[in-house]
């Protein structure tokens, strides 16, 4: 697999079209694989988080989930196809499940909203196969943990969706992806508020311009602003430094 290294993360060069293909086949042959998605965050969390940074290269895909990471790309004089963001793609991804007869766990969100999503993908899909969900805050260790695991078990799902936030959704993974009786892991982050209508997508002029970032800000100021006042001017900062000491080996 093709990929590109930005920061220390290796990131495939893998089309939505690719993925939701890998989706399709890797989760009808029963293979337990886990899809992280990447983006200036992820990066950002990967330089000083060294477990977090080897979680995205054990992954057996890290695909592209922002424009700034393709910047940075375009930056290193190389390229990766159009992102691929979960809040859009999963429906593509519940359409080949209905197709093909596969199944999806969501653990994510608060009760009502999980529950709100999943009502939503009825709505939209009569035929999915919804394993389970339950929601994402439990304790993570102990015996809530251990419930939740024996209901992923119970249920087997093809596809499990695991969203807590990042970091967290992927250290959970992490500590727990031997016991998992499920097929394709996604981490998801705030997947579900998404598909329960709680959370509102940017216009697509936004997103089509890499100003998606924007919009989220404008939502959430008070939570986001870390992150993309500070976040993205830094990223790019140390693609930079990246750039010149490849120079300098070359």
């Amino acid at each position: 697999m093709d990929k590109v290294n930005i920061l220390g993360v290796n990131v495939a060069r893998l089309s939505k079209a690719e993925l939701t293909e890998a989706i399709r086949t890797q989760a009808r042959n029963g293979e337990k694989r886990v899809l992280a998605y990447v983006n200036v965050h992820a990066l950002n969390l990967a330089r000083r988080d060294t477990t977090f940074r080897t979680f995205l290269n054990t992954a057996d895909i890290a695909y592209c989930d922002g424009e700034g990471v393709r910047l940075g790309a375009r930056v290193l004089g190389k390229d990766l196809p159009p992102r691929t963001v979960l809040t859009y793609w999963i429906w593509d991804i519940c359409g080949v499940c209905q197709e093909n007869d596969l199944s999806i766990f969501l653990l994510s969100g608060m009760e009502a909203t999980v529950g709100e999503a999943v009502h939503k993908l009825r709505e939209r899909f009569p035929a999915l196969r919804i394993a389970g969900w339950h929601h994402g805050y439990f304790n993570h260790g102990g015996n809530e943990n251990e419930e939740v695991l024996r209901q992923i078990d119970l249920a087997a799902p093809d596809i499990l969706f695991v969203g807590f936030g990042m970091p967290l959704q992927e250290r959970w993974i992490a500590e727990n992806f031997e016991r998992l009786n499920a097929g394709m892991v996604l981490p998801s982050g705030s997947l579900v508020e998404y598909v329960a209508g709680h959370r509102n997508s940017a216009p697509s002029w936004m997103a089509n311009h890499g100003m998606e970032w924007l919009f989220r800000l404008g939502q959430e100021p008070l939570r986001l602003w870390k992150r993309y006042i500070l976040g993205n001017p830094f990223f790019l900062m140390r693609v930079l430094v990246q750039l010149l000491q490849e120079g300098r080996q070359r």
